[in-house]
């Protein structure tokens, strides 16, 4: 039986500790859209998604209305366009990036993703053509995001995708540097990417995914951050029951906000994503949790040990909540989007090396990292390599969602605003890795790959 302490409890999170629906993500299956007319299979795309999701945004508010839960975003998410575009007769997928984007701003949503590829054992025709239309696609749209899933556990690293990547990263940044590189905020490279995640710009519906699905995506981190105020002094296994208290409180708001919206929608009801994804304000930082387990600085000594601790918490408080936690369920670590990030990396306590050993043990990667603009694009692909290689390696999501900004170098900053927030431009080794990037090919699966 919910008491009135709990009631109140939850409200005090809405309103005092940040608590908030992130995302409602609807993924919309576009496999039916497949023609061999670019043009026809545009207007399929555009007409299934309004269709689709006409309501969403709709339905959205009236739930955060009426239950008083803050609900930031309204997304959709489809099948990986290269898929769906393979059969279309054309070399320049825009077309397709730009169906997506008219029909994300007719349905009045935040953001659109699966401008997609799954590339991790190697590539198709139509996963090349999609791969070079991704620095155009980008520049030229406003809520379009893209992924391509370069690794997994289970077939190794493309090291030619990682080559690639690196130099379409550069062009993207290079076609959006008016705009800060917009364009490389909403593009992510994934090893084991999850087929239900609802976060951007990641989120696309993975082809065992049912034709319409509902996943919600909610955030915690001042939740947390209040509820270890309680137990400052006391032993690191408290605090750990601490985190996986709250993190049930989280995922059951989460779970009736998921489970009203599909009954409202007449859609399935997927996952919920328990992942504490900070944003810019103050009090809702993955740093400043970090540092309340007793470090100075997010990026000492210790870091990684409490980001582990935090996670672990978080899924286990999760999975008692709901038996449908999915997506990436976790602690994020992006330094654009977190206060305490980039207060950290300001003033050298947090740098990119220890960013990636905390990678080990987090939710997601390198994420939201603004670099020089003059790191050359085979220094990129090795960064992502390395981050490949841990997800692989280790068999868990990893992700590089980096900024190389034209123009730029350490001690800079880049600015955004809103959820993307700014980002110090960061300092990167310079030693070369240009040989072992372009011998390409393919890293062989790990050992452990071999179990069935």
């Amino acid at each position: 039986m919910i008491t009135d302490f709990e009631i109140l409890e939850t409200i005090q999170m809405f309103q005092e500790q940040h608590l908030d629906v992130r995302t409602i993500t609807m993924g919309i299956n576009l496999m039916d859209c497949a023609t061999s007319s670019a043009e026809e299979t545009c207007k399929r795309i555009y007409d299934k998604i309004t269709r689709q999701a006409e309501r969403l945004v709709s339905v959205g508010e009236d739930i955060s209305r009426e239950y008083r839960v803050p609900i930031i975003h309204k997304r959709i998410s489809v099948t990986p366009i290269s898929i769906v575009a393979a059969s279309s007769g054309t070399k320049d997928y825009t077309c397709f990036a730009r169906a997506m984007d008219a029909a994300a701003k007719a349905c009045g949503v935040n953001f659109i993703g699966g401008f997609s590829a799954l590339v991790q054992k190697g590539y198709t025709d139509s996963d090349r053509y999609l791969i070079e239309s991704i620095p155009e696609s980008l520049a030229t749209t406003d809520f379009v995001c893209s992924s391509l899933n370069l690794a997994t556990s289970r077939s190794g690293i493309n090291m030619d995708a990682v080559r690639d990547m690196g130099r379409i990263i550069k062009q993207t940044a290079e076609l959006t540097k008016d705009r800060d590189a917009i364009g490389c905020a909403k593009l992510v490279v994934f090893a084991n990417a999850p087929e239900d995640n609802p976060f951007m710009a990641g989120a696309f519906l993975g082809p065992g995914e049912p034709e319409c699905v509902i996943n919600v995506g909610i955030s915690g981190p001042g939740v947390i951050k209040s509820a270890l105020e309680t137990v400052r002094g006391e032993d690191l296994g408290v605090v750990a029951e601490t985190i996986k208290k709250s993190a049930f409180k989280i995922t059951r708001v989460g779970e009736l906000v998921a489970r009203e919206a599909s009954s409202r929608l007449g859609v399935p009801f997927g996952i919920i994503d328990l992942s504490l994804a900070p944003t810019p304000v103050v009090g809702d930082s993955i740093a400043r949790i970090l540092e309340e387990f007793g470090l100075e600085s997010c990026g000492a000594w210790g870091t990684t040990a409490a980001l582990a601790m935090l996670n672990d918490a978080v899924k286990k408080g999760g999975t008692m909540a709901s038996s449908f936690v999915g997506g990436l369920s976790g602690a994020f670590i992006p330094v654009s989007e977190d206060e305490g990030m980039i207060a950290a990396a300001t003033k050298g306590a947090l740098t990119l090396e220890k960013l990636e050993a905390m990678t080990c043990v987090c939710s997601v990667g390198l994420d939201m990292i603004a670099i020089p603009g003059d790191t050359p694009a085979t220094t990129i692909s090795g960064i992502i390599a390395d981050e490949m290689a841990i997800g692989t390696f280790n068999n868990k999501t990893t992700a590089v969602r980096i900024i190389p900004m034209p123009g730029k170098g350490v001690g800079d900053f880049v600015e955004y605003g809103g959820l993307l927030g700014s980002a110090p431009i960061m300092s990167v080794n310079p030693a070369s890795c240009a040989d072992f990037i372009n011998r390409g090919g393919r890293i062989p699966a790990p050992i452990h790959s071999m179990r069935n």
